[in-house]
């Protein structure tokens, strides 16, 4: 162990730890459950800092030196150095201070190692003084949540759920041509092709696309420079443009200041609006999971329409059993953002007077939504969609069947008796045609010129001429 100290005394740290004394603190009070800060706090923080320090230096308050070495802290960061020097929970102090804390000291030790003076010494680089000048927590902390989020939702989120889209779209023209029963309140209707009924899927996750690029409109206003309470004491004027420009330089995407930060402090609505555009998604996506769960149900007393990829056995008890099971997990995954995005709101609304006090608890929600889906997603593409396969011989078979094909006599026979054929066929088991000819209705040829499901899937009005 090695002695740390702090403003209210010294701490004994682990010595082959680059933390200090608050995070050793912050360890021993919170210590509920095992629910890390989200790893991708740690790359926003590394971001911010090294923005901060650039905007600092070329201010002419950092002295060139200690710029440089906590560059080179922030650097071996973003490259994927010192994970474990990061064991901060969650469910802490709703600012996050101690994380903010917690990434300063591993900078100012870092840089102690790399200046070679003792660990703890806070010479040449002061974790406050030099890593965390013109900020705090208040304003450091959303701003790295914003920063986080936006570079998850970019690089991760939105090209899964892209190429998701995609493989759905191609299955969709694949399909085009197939003509298939539809169905409302569950029950057969008239007919419509497998392409178009997936066709609506593809078009419901790119709206889905654009609303996401939408909210982060929010997010990428950033509270940096606004410190304690949004009034900026303690950071010189420019310093909140400069480096919001650092981060989007490094980062390359457009983050501004935010023009207003008692607005960005008090509250997190960017935040929020973003997690209730994953909220929207997750149920697109619960709707396209369990519509392939039931066009696949079968293979042989059910819809089955659709043949799934047989990724893994079904059952421990049923041989040849295969399941559903990506829709099943996508689902899940689904429930489990709406989920979050309940606690997100909660969250959200947590903001007493000039400050936010569930910080951890929303980006810790909001991490695990993109996470979740980003990863369902490209499962659901991979080990799903991409291997489906129509069904054309049980399509085919319930197309025939169908008794709401009679809707095409509707312009030709009227609304009373096209209902009449089709009870008529279903009390007497009997096709349609048989019904319709039975009862005399409808003559044979002009039954077979009319009820043609091929032209149903477009609007068509038929005639008795």
């Amino acid at each position: 162990m090695r002695k740390e100290t702090d403003s209210l005394g010294e701490v004994d740290v682990p010595a082959d730890k680059l933390w200090g004394a608050q995070t050793q603190r912050s360890l021993h009070h919170f210590s509920i459950g095992r629910d890390l800060i989200p790893r991708e706090m740690i790359t926003a923080y590394a971001v911010l800092k090294k923005a901060a320090a650039n905007a600092n230096h070329a201010g002419g308050r950092l002295d060139p030196r200690v710029h440089r070495l906590i560059v080179q802290a922030c650097d071996e960061i973003l490259a994927g150095q010192h994970r474990d020097m990061f064991p901060l929970h969650v469910w802490m102090t709703g600012s996050g201070t101690q994380f903010n804390m917690n990434v300063n000291e591993v900078i100012s030790n870092r840089c102690c190692q790399l200046a070679g003076t003792a660990l703890g010494s806070k010479t040449p680089v002061h974790p406050n003084d030099h890593v965390n000048m013109a900020q705090s927590s208040n304003d450091s902390f959303p701003s790295a949540m914003n920063i986080a989020t936006s570079i998850n939702a970019k690089r991760r989120l939105i090209p899964a759920v892209k190429q998701l889209a995609e493989a759905i779209r191609s299955k969709s023209e694949e399909w085009k041509d197939i003509v298939k029963i539809g169905r409302t309140h569950m029950q057969d209707a008239t007919p419509l092709t497998l392409g178009q009924e997936w066709s609506g899927y593809a078009e419901m996750l790119t709206d889905n696309l654009d609303r996401l690029e939408s909210s982060l409109g929010g997010i990428y206003r950033l509270a940096l420079g606004g410190t304690a309470v949004g009034t900026g004491i303690n950071s010189a004027p420019g310093f909140a443009e400069a480096a919001a420009s650092e981060i989007a330089r490094q980062t390359q995407l457009p983050f501004v200041t935010a023009p207003n930060k008692f607005a960005v402090q008090g509250a997190h609505d960017g935040l929020v609006q973003f997690s209730g555009t994953m909220r929207t998604l997750a149920t697109s996506l619960y709707k396209i999971g369990n519509d392939i769960r039931l066009m696949s149900c079968g293979p042989r007393t059910g819809f089955a329409e659709l043949v799934v990829p047989q990724n893994e056995p079904g059952s421990s008890i049923m041989p040849g059993k295969v399941n559903p099971t990506q829709a099943e997990a996508l689902t899940m995954a689904a429930v489990q953002v709406m989920a979050n995005d309940v606690a997100v709101g909660f969250g959200g609304a947590g903001g007493y007077l000039e400050m936010n006090v569930y910080k951890p608890l929303i980006i810790h929600n909001i991490t695990h939504s993109i996470t979740i889906v980003t990863d369902s997603c490209t499962n659901f593409r991979r080990f799903l969609v991409e291997g489906t396969q129509p069904n054309r011989k049980k399509i085919a078979q319930d197309v025939r069947d169908s008794l709401m094909l009679v809707t095409a006599l509707l312009p030709v026979v009227g609304y009373d008796k096209a209902s009449k054929i089709a009870h008529y066929a279903m009390d007497n088991d009997l096709t349609l045609r048989a019904a319709a000819l039975k009862l005399g209705l409808v003559s044979e040829a002009v039954f077979d010129r009319v009820v043609e499901p091929e032209m149903m899937v477009r609007p068509y009005v038929a005639t008795s001429a």
